[in-house]
């Protein structure tokens, strides 16, 4: 965050913006590796939302009760996309998918998903144009989800409906609140503490119709959650991926997913033991080139 007060023309922002987006997909990957860990414990989705959006929320607190819970300044419904795209909404779809699906799948199907949607949701409602090269980079993330999903059909896996649903549907999600957010004029905290106190406020709301098991779950685990869905996911990547949309524009912050895919896939196999095949791993590499070429690294033109 020191690049705010020590910028030196526009490569300084940018360097800035790239190095949030780092961070950001850096979480990510630990996020869904905790997050699949938590199917074999008593944690359901609402204890983990509980303490994804808590913990921001308190942190943040001095910033929400600064603006208020509903901002004079920002129209309602950019606030409701927002904390749709990237809140209480977007973790419920993707923690439930996350739970019946392999971190190797997750990254393909999520973090692939999310620039493909991002770019889409910009050409249709806000006449961007990629060019060429990110034409293709788009093409392979399509490629790497049909490979997976022909591996998926092929071993008659039992959420292959629920990942090919679910996933892409979170990953529109916060390509909505990619695009909502940086056209909402907040600066990134901000946005992170109205997206974050919403969000719990959800959380409590179905934690008393449903229930909670966050008592009963031993302090270890909910520590574990509490660092990666809490302080890291909750607090640091919604921080530093709205720096890097503001930095770089909604389209190519959302692009540097790219290494979501190889990260999580790799994690899935070491921390949790899942297996990964020749599939499992063309898929991972055809999607990670694809949305980095959707960055527009190899375009003749930078935007």
């Amino acid at each position: 965050m020191v690049a705010l007060t020590l910028d030196r023309g526009p490569a300084a922002p940018a360097a800035a913006g790239y190095a949030g987006a780092f961070i950001t997909v850096m979480i990510w990957a630990t996020w869904i590796l905790a997050t699949r860990h938590t199917a074999a414990t008593a944690l359901g989705t609402i204890d983990l939302g509980l303490i994804r959006y808590g913990i921001p929320a308190l942190v943040l607190a001095p910033v929400w009760l600064k603006t208020g819970l509903m901002p004079k300044s920002l129209p309602l419904a950019l606030l409701a996309m927002m904390v749709a795209g990237s809140g209480a909404v977007f973790f419920q779809v993707a923690a439930f998918a996350i739970h019946a699906t392999p971190a190797s799948s997750v990254g393909v199907l999520l973090g692939g998903s999310m620039p493909l949607a991002t770019a889409l949701i910009g050409v249709v409602f806000f006449s961007e144009r990629p060019d060429r090269m990110r034409i293709i980079g788009f093409g392979a993330i399509v490629t790497g989800v049909i490979i997976l999903l022909v591996r998926s059909l092929g071993a008659s896996e039992g959420s292959t409906w629920m990942s090919y649903v679910l996933l892409p549907a979170a990953a529109t999600l916060w390509a909505i609140y990619t695009h909502a957010f940086r056209r909402s004029g907040l600066s990134a905290v901000e946005g992170s503490a109205l997206i974050a106190v919403w969000s719990f406020l959800i959380h409590l709301a179905l934690a008393f119709v449903s229930g909670t098991t966050l008592a009963s779950v031993p302090l270890g685990e909910v520590g574990l959650q509490v660092l990666s869905q809490g302080v890291l996911s909750g607090l640091a990547a919604t921080l530093a991926y709205g720096f890097a949309v503001r930095r770089l524009g909604g389209t190519q912050a959302a692009a540097f997913t790219a290494l979501t895919p190889v990260l999580a896939m790799f994690g899935g196999a070491a921390l949790l033991g899942e297996t990964i095949g020749s599939f499992e791993i063309t898929a991972a590499i055809v999607t990670s080139a694809g949305v980095a070429l959707s960055t527009g690294i190899l375009s003749p033109r930078q935007p």
